[in-house]
């Protein structure tokens, strides 16, 4: 009787904490929503291929997607100059769902992450005296990258309590990016990347790389992973292509998945699988002309000095995603006949964006 009471009372706390992180993740959802809703109108927020610049604002923001022929598209991305109603702080992301719910896990991490980050951020803020928050030494970068792990983490655990989306067999990847003033915080989940566009002493533009594709064949990861009870697994109809299985038997039948970071896919989430974020700064100088958020629609295709060629040689950057994805659409055709062609997403942030300094000259 008395262990089956204590295993009753364990029963009504795990129930009770669940409740009670249920309510507490959905704090401040309404606000933020409101906040989305204005900037949208205010043709700050974009959701759909285009292009955001705003008044007085440094940056130029170039978006486009395109679905392949594997059905639809799963690739999302958002763009929000002013972010949660802040000026001089852009948030950007790219989110490229897989799995047969993969379309629906990608928007809905679209969805609520920038709800969860501004949530987070605000909160770490109001740890802060104003006093401190102006001093010189305050660690702007640690405050985003704590709310950033917080903020992957909740939509990690949104994702599992949906009623409807079904994330056990599908999931999703995502990069995403804060600009505040010169500072640009990157967080990565899965193996979308961010490549930047920087000159060097002799003009010439080059491309650097700033996320690592998290593939399962990563020696750090392949370690995690098997450490949990996975196994990383190569299949004879994939030569190259490494895979999560939810067994240290290479010869288990199942699904497999080619990432060893993503939202969802609970099916390997006990076996090495992770949505922690992969968060790091970077200093934005003059030198540095843009940074291009892609999935990997892109980046199986098209190396990181192509596409950094592409975006710079655009005669408009509106047109800068829209040349660099109908390329990689392109080249999937040329390089991989007979395959179907992956969904292609781009998202081109430019850092000094001179039609905005033009247009504050002739005010």
């Amino acid at each position: 009787m008395v262990q089956f009471s204590s295993f009753l009372n364990g029963i009504t706390r795990n129930i009770t904490t669940k409740n009670v992180k249920k309510r507490r993740i959905n704090f401040g959802r309404e606000a933020t929503n409101a906040l989305a809703k204005e900037a949208r109108k205010n043709g700050l927020l974009l959701t759909s291929p285009g292009s955001v610049c705003a008044n007085g604002s440094s940056n130029y923001v170039s978006a486009y997607s395109k679905g392949g022929n594997k059905g639809i598209n799963q690739d999302s991305f958002i763009v929000w100059e002013s972010f949660g109603g802040k000026e001089g702080v852009m948030f950007c992301g790219v989110f490229d769902g897989h799995g047969p719910w993969g379309h629906l896990v990608g928007k809905r991490v679209k969805k609520v992450m920038p709800a969860y980050l501004l949530h987070f951020w605000q909160e770490a803020c109001a740890q802060y005296s104003v006093d401190s928050l102006k001093n010189s030494n305050f660690d702007q970068f640690g405050m985003w990258k704590k709310s950033f792990m917080k903020t992957c983490s909740t939509v990690d655990y949104d994702l599992e309590l949906h009623p409807v989306i079904d994330s056990f067999f599908s999931g999703a990847a995502a990069v995403t990016i804060i600009r505040e003033g010169d500072l640009l915080v990157l967080a990565n989940v899965g193996d979308c990347r961010a490549v930047l566009g920087t000159t060097q002493d002799d003009g010439s533009l080059v491309a650097v790389q700033l996320t690592v594709d998290f593939k399962p064949n990563l020696p750090q990861e392949s370690e995690r992973i098997y450490k949990a009870g996975g196994s990383v697994c190569e299949s004879e109809d994939e030569p190259g292509v490494s895979r999560i299985r939810a067994s240290n038997d290479e010869t288990s039948e199942g699904p497999g998945l080619a990432l060893s970071r993503a939202f969802g896919d609970y099916f390997v989430k006990d076996f090495g699988l992770i949505s922690e974020p992969d968060v790091i700064q970077t200093t934005i100088t003059a030198r540095d002309r843009f940074v291009i958020l892609a999935t990997d629609g892109v980046w199986d295709v098209v190396s990181n000095e192509k596409a950094v060629e592409i975006v710079s040689s655009a005669s408009e950057k509106d047109e800068s995603s829209r040349r660099l994805v109908d390329y990689a659409s392109n080249q999937w055709k040329r390089q991989r006949p007979g395959f179907c062609t992956d969904d292609i997403s781009a998202v081109c942030l430019f850092f000094h964006n001179s039609s905005s300094s033009q247009q504050k000259e002739s005010d």
